[in-house]
């Protein structure tokens, strides 16, 4: 929990930023629960390569990315819109905290029997 707490305070000193905070906080709950399955907790890489790009991977890397998967063009602008809101927010050292905390999770989840 220190570790949570030590990267989310920089994000507790405005609001625009707690906003930008609770976004990827859900962001990283929600891979938490599509990235580790429940019958043998492995990382889906998929996931993973789309999660790591979202956060420290440029517009058109994410784009290309979604495009692998058929999705939709409105999903596909969604999910551009949110990581454009994304990284108008956080600055580098912000994302890169961020990306740890998602290496952490799918390292817990690759040690969970």
């Amino acid at each position: 929990m220190a570790l949570v707490e030590s990267i989310c305070s920089p994000f507790l000193k405005s609001q625009t930023k707690l906003s930008t905070m609770r976004l990827v906080l859900c962001f990283l709950l929600l891979t938490l629960a599509l990235c580790c399955y429940e019958a043998n907790a492995k990382v889906c890489e998929a996931v993973m390569r789309e999660s790591t790009i979202f956060i420290m991977g440029t517009e058109a890397q994410l784009e290309a990315e979604l495009q692998k998967y058929g999705a939709p063009p409105e999903a596909v602008e969604a999910k551009l819109e949110v990581k454009r809101c994304v990284d108008e927010n956080l600055n580098v050292i912000e994302k890169g905290g961020i990306a740890a905390i998602l290496g952490e999770v799918a390292a817990k989840c690759a040690l969970t029997p």
